[in-house]
């Protein structure tokens, strides 16, 4: 097997990786809450995988301008990934939407609790909130 055949081999296995990592991506931002650390850890999974085929494809680049042979096998592993790379691109930007849609729940939210939004203990003037508030003192 030519090293341009093993690189084509490393691209798959990662993006065969990538897809799981999006899929598990995509499940949690369609869940109804969002967990922050999961999505955290997703993200940086993401980010390497993404890094090692940036590395892989500079690799792949080298080894084919070094060969610049037309090799059936090379040309169908090819093939394999360009469609992977196509179909995760597609769930990328699915993500991307459900991130927005998360997003935009998470302000909703915010703008339905913040007219709630309890001031603080104590007042400027070291009192309770409502006495800060021109609230009634009792005295026994």
């Amino acid at each position: 097997m030519s090293r341009l055949s093993e690189i084509l081999d490393q691209m798959t296995v990662i993006l065969n990786s990538l897809k799981e990592v999006m899929d598990a991506e995509q499940h949690q931002l369609s869940a109804g809450s969002v967990n922050g650390s999961a999505l955290q850890r997703i993200t940086e999974e993401k980010s390497s995988l993404l890094a090692t085929l940036d590395y892989l494809e500079k690799q792949r680049r080298i080894e084919q301008e070094a060969q610049r042979c037309a090799n059936d096998d090379v040309s169908e592993r090819w093939q394999n990934i360009t469609e992977k790379t196509q179909h995760l691109r597609d769930l990328n930007k699915h993500n991307g939407w459900l991130l927005e849609g998360q997003i935009a729940r998470n302000q909703q939210v915010l703008d339905v609790l913040k007219p709630h939004q309890e001031p603080g203990l104590y007042g400027s003037n070291g009192q309770t909130s409502s006495a800060a508030r021109g609230g009634k003192k009792f005295s026994v």
